[in-house]
């Protein structure tokens, strides 16, 4: 069954959706028996015992239980996954920046298209990310994916997604991303063609939207406009795959039915998608530029308030109409570390050089801020109301310093030359 054409909206409420009428049990989680023979299971992303406002669970009723699976064997089909810590290399300081990474010949699918470019903190320890690179010619058929390392962000660039998962479908495009629990079990196909895009893993504390303090009870991301997918279950046999990856390896096992056989859930534990078109952007009205943190959609927490595991941040189009003010980012150093991609157009610091699919880093305290050319444009520039367009640029900021694989270090799409961007910089000291 495939219902993908409605959503449940709503960011970490409790949902319920069957696909059978009557398949979820009424008044208790786990009867004695379950309507149509299905098995009951609880899927847990946080402790049981994690107070109410944090606790994330989703009760699943199922064809088949998932201790139903094969023994696991090391997979070593992708050879390019990393996870925190990396110790295969040594990072330096400097700023850095990589073109989009080219499509791989032949078929290749979502999971074995993954090559990781950098992570922090230690997935065993629950803290800091990893961050990938997706590169998909081909669907991944009766192939499915879990990761128990962590959460995962997916940020399409290019390509459409279908990502079905246990809980159901949800169909993603460049300028939308959509959020996989950690241990949940999906597949990627290809809706239109070859795809690109990134992948942050988080170890961390569960995303959740960002408190808005003094702006009030609207604007930046709203739990309207998130979207978690209907019960559409597969009963299906035949020869399946799951790989998992689990403690930084990955592994694999034989599986004689699809996973996705859940006919009907209800929790708030489960994926959802958002269109970051939808974002309410708060900008400054009257002078200065503001500090990043005002475009955050989701962020994972540490245990010091304020300081971010893990902030997603988007620089979406908007309108800039601050006077006597310098617009793009202000140069800067910071402990916070900044890796940064490019979904559509221009980013409005660095009009050359970053593209759609490529990225950036500036790691903790190194200086960066706009290229040269960038600079003496926005100085004399004349000042009015000016709509920033055809832009959607994102930034995954953590406390942890990020640590790059020794494949992105020594990638040929590694810009080895970056940092002469800032070489026009001249000196207007006049005492």
């Amino acid at each position: 069954m495939d219902n993908t054409l409605e959503y449940m909206n709503g960011f970490d409420n409790e949902h319920e959706t069957e696909a059978l009428p009557g398949a979820l049990p009424v008044g208790q989680f786990s009867p004695q028996k379950v309507a149509y023979g299905l098995y009951a299971e609880q899927f847990s992303s946080t402790a049981f015992t994690a107070p109410r406002a944090k606790n994330r669970r989703t009760w699943m009723y199922r064809i088949r239980p998932s201790v139903s699976q094969g023994a696991y064997q090391l997979y070593n089909g992708n050879a390019s996954i990393r996870t925190a810590p990396i110790t295969e290399a040594v990072t330096p300081p400097d700023m850095m920046r990589w073109d989009a990474q080219d499509l791989p010949e032949g078929d290749v699918d979502f999971v074995d298209g993954l090559v990781t470019i950098a992570a922090n903190g230690s997935a065993d320890g629950q803290s800091g990310l990893g961050i990938h690179i997706y590169r998909a010619t081909a669907s991944m058929g009766n192939r499915h994916f879990t990761t128990a390392d962590g959460e995962l962000l997916i940020i399409p660039e290019m390509g459409s997604l279908a990502v079905k998962t246990e809980c159901g479908q949800l169909n993603i495009q460049s300028g939308e991303i959509c959020v996989i629990p950690r241990g949940m079990k999906f597949r990627v196909d290809l809706l239109d063609g070859p795809a690109r895009g990134y992948v942050a893993e988080n170890y961390g504390a569960l995303l959740e939207l960002p408190e808005r303090g003094p702006v009030g009870a609207n604007g930046y991301a709203n739990d309207r406009d998130f979207q978690y997918p209907v019960a559409a279950y597969e009963d299906a046999e035949g020869e399946y795959e799951l790989i998992t990856k689990f403690g930084g390896n990955l592994y694999s096992c034989e599986l004689d039915h699809s996973p996705l056989d859940v006919v009907a859930w209800v929790g708030n534990s489960a994926p959802y998608k958002y269109d970051l078109s939808r974002f309410n952007v708060m900008n400054t009205v009257s002078y200065d530029h503001p500090d990043p943190s005002i475009f955050t959609v989701l962020t994972s927490p540490s245990g010091e308030i304020g300081v971010a595991n893990l902030d997603f941040v988007i620089f979406p189009p908007r309108w800039m109409v601050a006077e006597d003010t310098f617009r793009p980012p202000y140069y800067h150093r910071n402990v916070m570390s900044e890796f940064m991609g490019l979904i559509e157009g221009t980013y409005d610091a660095k009009e050359e050089g970053f593209v759609p699919g490529g990225c950036s880093l500036h790691n903790a305290m190194s200086p960066h801020g706009p290229e040269a050319a960038v600079f003496e444009k926005a100085s004399n520039a004349e000042l009015g109301p000016e709509r920033y367009k055809d832009t959607m640029a994102f930034m995954l900021e953590s406390r942890y310093a990020y640590k790059l694989s020794e494949y992105a270090l020594n990638s040929d799409t590694r810009q080895l030359g970056y940092s002469s961007c800032w070489d026009g910089l001249k000196k207007h000291f006049k005492p």
